[in-house]
């Protein structure tokens, strides 16, 4: 028999199906029954805010929405999202219309008034990181984690000042526990599986196991092979019985998010020739598991040092779930192979054509490359324009793999350099119409079209950012990719002139003294572009997030103001801060590192061609 005060003091169950918050804010949960399995998802927050905190936390992400996805086409993603969050924080349906209003483009003044709020919302005093907690759970709810969702729950925690890093640690810890309530159901369902088999073989035996047959009793067992069919019977038997359903729903979430239903990409392997491809392979650049995932793509390869598609990507640490995408290795090769080639058969012969011309002939030949120069092009002619053929095809097979859901319903970010990055630039083009998949892109000294009109329909399938990497006195992508196009402005050699705050340009140019720069310095480079890197410290990684996390646009300093700054980063206006890096740190580091004893030495090739 229980009394009041027994009763005062029994937890909660809905609180005692969800994941353990902070002791301050739920003091009065003492004891957890162990046999009641903990449910992955928490609380809605529409529980614990008040009314004025609940309506600033729809407003804060109704307003950010407009800001981060303004286009037309972006305005069913905005209601969907505004209409379901208004639900999950039990707001009233008569602000449905006001939240609408600010999705639409209303009250964006408001952001910093909204975060404020709830920074000094009692419920969450010291913890502004419940809410894109809760965020992340409502962006789950339907088993489908929206790359769009990923940035505006980036976007938001910037605003309340909550380090990304701890939401990325409260993903990973999500991951690992809905799969440890899929490895428990998967447990008890096997031995469901082998009770059930031992019950009706023992008492098929005591009717009559003969009369029965052989390859009845076959069948019979072979039908309680299904585990998801025993769990789903045991979810529903027992005293634990609602807490079990919550479990299961934590393991449907997993499976769809995840793609838990096949390999994944680890498993992905192309068995027969599609079309011109011969080669299309995921290799794991990490063993970890995250709610979002990394694809990085090499851009051509080299006999030695860098002859493996991981080398370039060892340093990489953008996330905890990273692949690399191995294709056409044997192109790829040939191409690396006749770069180098063609870079160190040309030294000698770039300092004798030097001896050949007068000042007044070379305002001649600043037109024109020397005669002997293009002979010796013809050296990467025929792997140049395979490679330029192909990494068009991988780029729109890559496309389809992800459309498929291979890699499951969650957020992918890609990086690549030369014609790495032109295979992502194919393959966002291939998405088109496409969105919610495509999370933040890196192209580095890529060699595809660089005018504003084809970057502009990128910016519609990506999500975050679009870094572009380029370096101006890169004569190797120069010379070789206007000689076989026709295309005048080239992405690897100057900024994008598109005004849209999502596109950073970056300058590489102190870093990056040619094409083949981009394997041997990629460590430096993946810091001065905002991408994590192994050997960074937390201080570090938070920095670098000013760049490619959070709500900063780089501009071209050198064209504003008159000072060449390569890298600089403008403050935005929804943004509390921004961080502003300059490569120029990056130079004294890049100098006095010395040189790889590999086929890649390129410094001096490089500034002779340019006359630098």
């Amino acid at each position: 028999m229980s009394g009041p005060d027994e009763d005062r003091l029994s937890p909660p169950l809905e609180h005692s199906r969800s994941i353990p918050l902070p002791r301050p804010f739920l003091p009065h949960l003492q004891v957890v029954p162990e046999d009641l399995p903990l449910s992955p998802v928490p609380t809605p927050l529409g529980r614990r805010l008040t009314d004025a905190g609940r309506f600033a936390c729809a407003g804060l992400c109704g307003v950010s929405l407009c800001s981060l996805f303004p286009g037309e086409e972006q305005s069913s993603f905005r209601t969907g999202f505004i209409r379901g969050l208004v639900g999950w924080l039990q707001l009233s349906e008569a602000v449905l219309p006001v939240m609408e209003a600010f999705a639409s483009g209303a009250g964006e003044e408001g952001s910093h008034s909204f975060a404020d709020l709830l920074r000094e919302e009692m419920a969450l005093k010291d913890a502004a990181i419940l809410i894109p907690q809760d965020l992340v759970s409502f962006s789950l709810r339907d088993g489908y984690y929206d790359s769009r969702a990923r940035v505006l729950i980036r976007h938001v925690s910037g605003l309340l000042q909550v380090p990304f890093e701890e939401l990325e640690v409260y993903e990973e810890s999500l991951v690992k526990s809905l799969k440890g309530h899929e490895a428990e159901d998967s447990e008890q369902a096997e031995s469901s599986q082998r009770k059930a088999s031992r019950r009706r073989l023992k008492r098929y035996f005591l009717i009559g196991l003969a009369a029965v047959g052989g390859g009845t009793v076959i069948g019979l067992t072979g039908g309680l092979a299904a585990p998801l069919v025993a769990a789903g019977a045991a979810a529903v038997v027992g005293t634990a019985g609602a807490a079990a359903i919550g479990s299961a729903a934590g393991v449907a979430i997993m499976a769809s998010v995840m793609g838990a239903a096949g390999a994944g990409l680890a498993g992905y392997k192309m068995n027969k020739r599609v079309g011109a491809i011969e080669e299309f392979e995921f290799l794991p650049l990490t063993e970890g598991t995250q709610l979002h995932i990394t694809i990085a793509v090499t851009g051509w390869l080299c006999t030695g040092k860098y002859g493996s598609f991981e080398t370039a990507w060892r340093s990489l640490r953008q996330c905890k779930e990273q692949y690399c995408l191995a294709w056409e290795s044997v192109y790829l090769m040939e191409l690396g192979n006749a770069l180098v080639t063609l870079l160190n058969g040309l030294l000698n012969m770039v300092a004798q054509e030097a001896l050949k011309y007068t000042v007044l002939s070379g305002l001649v030949t600043a037109l024109t490359w020397p005669a002997s120069l293009i002979t010796a092009a013809n050296i990467i002619d025929n792997p140049w324009g395979v490679c330029l053929n192909r990494s068009a095809e991988v780029g729109k097979h890559l496309a389809q793999v992800l459309l498929s859901r291979q890699q499951g319903r969650r957020p992918v970010s890609l990086i690549g350099f030369s014609f790495g990055a032109r295979v992502i630039y194919f393959c966002l083009q291939e998405l088109a119409k496409e969105t919610g998949i495509i999370e933040d892109v890196v192209l580095l000294g890529a060699p595809v079209e660089g005018g504003a009109k084809a970057w502009k329909a990128l910016t519609k399938v990506v999500a975050g950012r679009i870094v572009n990497g380029y370096c101006r006195g890169d004569w190797l992508l120069n010379f070789v990719y206007r000689s076989s196009s026709v295309q005048l402005t080239v992405a690897g050699l100057q900024p994008i002139a598109l005004e849209d705050k999502r596109v950073i340009n970056v300058d590489l140019s102190s870093i990056v003294n040619g094409h083949l720069d981009y394997m041997k310095q990629m460590d430096t480079i993946l810091k001065a572009v905002g991408v994590k890197t192994k050997d960074c410290r937390l201080e570090d990684q938070r920095n670098m997030s000013g760049v490619f996390n959070s709500e900063t646009m780089a501009t071209e300093a050198g064209e504003v103001g008159g000072e060449k700054t390569p890298i600089s980063c403008e403050r935005n206006e929804m943004s509390e801060s921004a961080t502003c890096i300059s490569s120029d740190r990056h130079s004294e580091t890049t100098s006095s590192s010395q040189p790889d004893e590999d086929c890649l030495d390129t410094s001096v090739g490089s500034r002779g061609v340019t006359g630098e």
